[in-house]
């Protein structure tokens, strides 16, 4: 059962406890190896990349137009040192903990890089 509610600070802060903990965060990639990305709902012209802080939230997500994705692990530091200054380099907001509206924070990756400081 998802711990997830509409307080997207609360789902953020449940987002850096429970990857620090578990040392993953979890992500949707499809068959070729291209990971999830969206338009933005509070940007124009910037794209979201979303993870979880545990697998079976981010199960949740593989319906629909995302059913073609499955999830996909990723180590924590490999996520916090490596992906967040790729991103930040293309330009991709990062999405933490969505629940299951699609409701969640777009941050600057410099900015989730700093969660765990």
């Amino acid at each position: 059962m998802t711990k997830l509610t509409s307080d997207i600070q609360a789902n953020q802060d449940l987002f850096v406890t429970e990857s620090q903990d578990t040392r993953f965060v979890w992500g949707l990639c499809n068959e070729e190896g291209d990971w999830l990305a969206v338009d933005s709902s509070e940007f124009e012209n910037s794209e979201v990349m979303p993870f979880w802080s545990n697998k079976e939230d981010a199960q949740t997500h593989c319906v629909d137009e995302w059913a073609e994705f499955s999830v996909a692990e990723l180590p924590l530091d490999i996520f916090v040192e490596d992906w967040m200054i790729t991103l930040a380099e293309d330009g991709v907001l990062v999405g933490l903990n969505w629940n299951d509206q699609l409701e969640g924070g777009e941050l600057e990756p410099s900015d989730v890089a700093k969660l765990y400081i």
